[in-house]
């Protein structure tokens, strides 16, 4: 077998499978609510795993949807980042990730707004990246009363928060709002993503037929066609010129590895700087998996390195 799992994180899934009740056989593809009831369970399991810091100021708004504004105790200034969180478009939530969150502002002291954008497919697009879209309006019409430079606002992502993230700076770019940096984690970008690599099945804990119910969620009978809006689907860009710096990172055994290395290849093709990382032996969201494992440490080292760098 060409590929092997990080020891670490090989250790900490075999600690999560042997306590998992789950069901025995997947999900048969189309399947978004089966999907759903496990990424939401999923998330909040590793939610609740993480420290709380309750150091950092909640604060709910509204921004045509809920989002929440997450600041250091110490109010912050200047930069902020709109969070986008992952659940492969159809599961999880701003509550799912409340910790991942606060951690991040804990340790940069950069303030955060994560907006609970609406999920497919009772939501199918545009409408989550147009919320995304939404609560980054709002946080540069907003930035005096919360201390925030609106020209250092980036957007990150994870997973699906990841793909919206770099839908929503692709929209920013072309109605003409500026994006200081774009932050993609494993990001979900390319609906056309739907056959597994034979080399990376036995690690995929997202696999092709969980992308073809996501993506199609989101798209409907459109998905793998082409007509689909890069706004939806970013690998779908033409034109990736004039988007900010941008810092790509994924695991060498995540479904989304090429997808993502080809989009940060297009990106720096096309003249803007980009920071790819891609960790031997990892699959989709190890950091969650394995939060003390060396890989996992690197990772954090390298997201909070960049939150705190523009």
């Amino acid at each position: 077998m060409p590929f092997a799992l990080d020891s670490e994180v090989a250790a900490a899934l075999a600690g999560l499978q042997a306590g998992d009740n789950g069901p025995e056989t997947p999900a048969p593809r189309g399947d978004w609510r089966s999907r759903r009831a496990l990424v939401n369970a999923m998330m909040a399991g590793l939610n609740s795993g993480q420290p709380e810091h309750a150091d950092v100021v909640r604060t709910d708004h509204q921004v045509g949807v809920p989002a929440r504004w997450y600041a250091p105790a110490g109010g912050g200034g200047g930069s902020a980042v709109v969070y986008l969180h992952g659940g492969g478009m159809i599961g999880s939530s701003v509550d799912h990730f409340d910790r991942t969150i606060a951690g991040y502002v804990a340790d940069t002291g950069v303030p955060m707004l994560a907006v609970d954008y609406r999920l497919a497919p009772e939501h199918p697009h545009p409408t989550p990246v147009e919320d995304c879209y939404a609560g980054l309006t709002w946080l540069v019409e907003h930035a005096a009363e919360l201390n925030v430079d609106p020209a250092r606002i980036a957007v990150m992502g994870d997973s699906a928060g990841g793909g919206l993230a770099a839908g929503t700076t692709l929209l920013a770019r072309d109605r003409g709002l500026p994006v200081a940096r774009q932050i993609l984690v494993y990001p979900m970008l390319d609906d056309r993503t739907t056959t597994d690599d034979p080399a990376l099945a036995p690690f995929l804990g997202w696999s092709a037929d969980d992308n073809y119910t996501g993506w199609h969620a989101l798209l409907g009978d459109a998905a793998g066609g082409p007509e689909v809006s890069s706004y939806a689907a970013p690998a779908r860009a033409s034109d990736l010129s004039g988007l900010p710096p941008s810092y790509v990172e994924v695991g060498e055994l995540d479904l989304f590895r090429d997808e993502s290395v080809d989009y940060a290849r297009r990106i720096a093709a096309a003249g803007a700087s980009v920071e790819l990382h891609v960790h031997p032996g990892c699959p989709h969201g190890f950091e969650l998996i394995a939060p003390d494992s060396a890989v996992a440490r690197r990772a954090r080292a390298d997201r909070l390195r960049v939150l705190k760098g523009f």
